[in-house]
């Protein structure tokens, strides 16, 4: 084991599985010359060509329109969306073909394509460039959705990913990328739809997404001084969602947070609350309670936008009102 950067996870996945397999390429704005804005992929282009490693022009839906042909004909296309708010300018592609073609074929045909692109606020990127739409593709039947919370997490789903035979969306949260941690030196691949419980616990269960896993794992630490036994579950894949694990932890502890940094109206929270409180309803000692980001544009103001997405001390401020048994709404 050594510690590398999510940035570095993710770059030695894609590294890996485009030596393992000639038919994996590499596409979007800026990913050759320029590594990609956030310099996740330096060096590809090194080591692999312009055949392999293809600098596109700002054309979102063109480029994702080749990608998902050819990945029909027979190959397995990387796309790099340079930022997740971009996602609206491909939905035609992603969600009425990629998602739908092996349906409409009759099994005939697959689309193996990885969009990889990224969320987040709390970088000053202003509205256009800081929301987390994980979301909207989740939506889609026939789009599998990954979260990696670490570097460990991101390149094991990545390879995991690129093996799959159905389109997957990766969001990698953009604060994250020099974060570090242990990574094997040897090959591994996490399989999809297996959530991990980072911490056991007795009195909470504390479920988050990307780097909301982090935020629930501060909030434990810090509840664990209060003499709170938090348990905290990173589901790594929202499509498909391990519900065996959610639920099971859920009647454990019979009180549950979930964190996300999407909107909360009409999200990943949203679901995930549903799916706890129609499957463990009796076994639970208040409702599932959601914390997702604001309802509003993400602001460019610093001081505004800090107040926008879940922190820890929110997080244990909610999971003392649930153990004292106060019944309570996110704000």
């Amino acid at each position: 084991m050594r510690e590398i950067t999510l940035s570095q996870a993710v770059n030695e996945a894609l590294a890996e599985e485009m030596r393992r397999d000639d038919t994996v390429f590499i596409i979007g704005e800026d990913v050759a010359e320029a590594g990609t804005p956030f310099k996740v992929l330096s060096g590809l282009v090194e080591e692999f060509g312009t055949e392999r490693v293809l600098d596109t022009p700002i054309a979102e839906p063109g480029f994702m329109g080749i990608a998902v042909g050819a990945a029909m004909t027979g190959t397995r296309p990387v796309v790099d969306l340079m930022f997740g708010d971009f996602i609206y300018l491909v939905m035609d592609q992603l969600c009425n073909q990629a998602a739908k073609t092996h349906y409409m074929s009759g099994g005939k045909l697959n689309v193996p394509l990885v969009l990889r692109t990224n969320l987040g606020a709390t970088r000053r990127s202003a509205a256009q460039h800081s929301q987390s739409l994980h979301a909207l593709v989740a939506h889609i039947p026939g789009l599998k959705v990954a979260l990696p919370s670490s570097a460990f997490e991101a390149k094991g789903l990545m390879k995991t990913a690129i093996r799959d035979d159905n389109p997957v969306v990766i969001f990698e949260d953009k604060l994250m990328y020099n974060d570090k941690a242990a990574v094997p030196e040897e090959e591994y691949l996490i399989p999809f739809g297996e959530a991990k419980v980072l911490r056991e616990g007795s009195d909470i269960t504390l479920i988050g997404t990307s780097s909301m896993v982090q935020v629930c794992q501060k909030a434990a630490e810090l509840l664990s001084a209060q003499g709170i036994s938090a348990e905290v579950i990173d589901p790594r894949t929202i499509v498909p969602l391990d519900e065996a694990t959610l639920l099971g932890s859920a009647k454990k502890t019979s009180r549950v947070i979930v964190v996300d940094e999407g909107h909360q109206s009409f999200g990943i929270t949203g679901e995930i609350a549903s799916r706890i409180n129609e499957k463990a309803f009796y076994h639970l000692d208040a409702p599932v309670l959601r914390m997702g980001a604001m309802d509003v544009p993400v602001p460019f103001s610093p001081a505004l936008e800090d107040l926008t997405v879940p922190t820890p001390e929110g997080v244990v401020a909610n999971a003392r009102k649930l153990v004292a048994g106060e019944m309570l709404h996110a704000a």
